[in-house]
């Protein structure tokens, strides 16, 4: 797989969160990237449920690091911190990220999600392990 090709690789939870890669910035590391909240997210209160916030931020999160990897790196979340701010409504969300430092084996990352009207629904930080990356037969 090309560099590329990694970035915009779209994995079935991406999918399912309805993620579309928007814009990678590999100089910096640095993500922006579309989500769609389907009814079927919502919680009893009708708005999306936590962990699919919390899916989407750990999706963009670790896109940022992923950014200035080499192809023969990737990153697992070793540590997910999300804060709650405001109810989300079903529907679309834009995150954005960014890498906040890196070393040889760690990286961590922030984002945050907004609503439609701009507004910062959540926030999250993240630990990533940085590891060599397991080249299939597909790839």
């Amino acid at each position: 797989m090309t560099k590329n090709e990694i970035l915009r690789f779209q994995p079935p939870v991406a999918e399912l969160l309805g993620r579309e890669v928007i814009d990678v910035d590999t100089e910096n590391g640095a993500a922006t990237l579309h989500f769609l909240a389907r009814p079927d997210f919502a919680n009893r209160h009708g708005t999306v449920q936590g962990g699919l916030i919390a899916a989407m931020l750990d999706s963009a999160t670790a896109l940022a690091l992923y950014a200035v990897l080499p192809v023969e790196q990737t990153a697992v979340t070793t540590n997910l911190n999300v804060s709650f701010l405001k109810p989300a409504r079903i529907g679309p969300f834009v995150a954005v990220s960014k890498l906040l430092s890196r070393d040889h084996r760690y990286g961590e990352t922030s984002a945050e999600l907004r609503d439609p009207d701009g507004v910062v629904v959540a926030t999250a930080v993240a630990k990533l392990r940085i590891v060599r990356r397991r080249m299939t037969t597909d790839e």
